[in-house]
């Protein structure tokens, strides 16, 4: 099938064939209330053997309208576009926002929309889905425009978790206060880190704790501190348990240090620099702090993977 998996115009979408049933949203996250959304476009998309789409933007609507102050983002969009993918989107539809596509007066967006994409079938959003000028637009909006446009709208109850609505804003704010448990349970999969590890300056080693040191700053950091996680080599599917630090490392820098991660693992492995790494966050142990002493970091450390030993069994 001659679908591109991600595209950042209508143009390359124009002439398809079949029926495109679209989800529209940031989906920053991809979280539980994010899939039940986009499952339904898959749902349906496979049913009459079309095929399914995501629109999403980039950047960011708040970089447009809060420059000074915008959405700290819990993953890029190239994590994001792979994550619809293995939902079983077709295609992502990485739209730039800007002010002329912000100004689209809200009765004419979905006119728009399917003028640029004949093969346009049904759209899909959450309940609380905004758009057009002002944000003056709403899912009453689009089915008013989609009986016109012969186009069916779908929209989605939120999903509740402990009686509250699951949102990108909650997880942010669960990273943000180190319950990773429910950043966890509300993104329905383990939240993850991924990079290459660098050399680092070899301490770990000194003091009886060898560390993989991962460059690692996303715009939503989670609290600094340290966590149970597990580890893998990208692309394996053995699974390594350890303690990782994220943060700062106060105790040990001479000189103030963008954030990265220190993954200690529980056993050892054949890692090293150079190798990519995805790191699941499985519990918070304790936040990141500064000692007096190597003695002090290297009796905290053991107590630390005593505990992450604890949570392995």
């Amino acid at each position: 099938m001659n679908f591109p998996a991600a595209v950042d115009n209508f143009e390359a979408l124009s002439e398809l064939k079949g029926e495109l049933h679209l989800a529209i949203g940031v989906f920053d996250g991809v979280h539980l209330g994010h899939k039940a959304v986009i499952e339904s476009a898959v749902f349906s998309a496979r049913r009459s053997g079309g095929l399914c789409g995501v629109l999403t933007f980039d950047p960011h609507p708040s970089r447009l309208f809060r420059p000074e102050d915008p959405t700290r983002l819990i993953m890029p969009i190239e994590t994001k576009t792979r994550m619809l993918h293995e939902v079983g989107v077709d295609c992502v539809i990485r739209k730039h926002f800007d002010h002329d596509f912000a100004s689209i007066p809200a009765d004419q967006f979905l006119g728009r929309l399917k003028a640029a994409l004949p093969a346009l079938k049904s759209i899909y959003v959450g309940e609380n889905f905004r758009f057009g000028q002002k944000r003056a637009g709403d899912v009453a909006t689009l089915i008013r425009s989609g009986r016109e446009l012969g186009l069916g709208v779908f929209s989605a109850d939120r999903i509740k978790h402990n009686g509250e609505p699951i949102s990108s804003t909650r997880i942010r704010q669960e990273l943000e206060a180190g319950d990773i448990l429910a950043v966890n349970d509300l993104l329905g999969y383990n939240y993850t880190a991924t990079g290459v590890i660098v050399s680092g300056a070899q301490l770990g080693r000194t003091i009886g704790f060898p560390t993989l040191n991962l460059p690692w700053q996303p715009e939503c950091q989670p609290r600094f501190g340290v966590y149970y996680v597990r580890f893998r080599q990208c692309g394996s599917q053995a699974w390594h348990a350890g303690v990782a630090n994220y943060g700062v490392k106060p105790t040990v820098a001479a000189t103030e240090q963008a954030p990265a991660i220190e993954v200690h693992g529980l056993e050892t492995s054949d890692l090293t620099a150079g190798d990519a790494i995805e790191v699941e966050w499985l519990r918070f142990i304790r936040p990141e702090q500064q000692f007096a002493s190597l003695d002090e970091l290297k009796a905290q450390i053991t107590k630390d993977c005593e505990t992450a030993r604890e949570l392995a069994k």
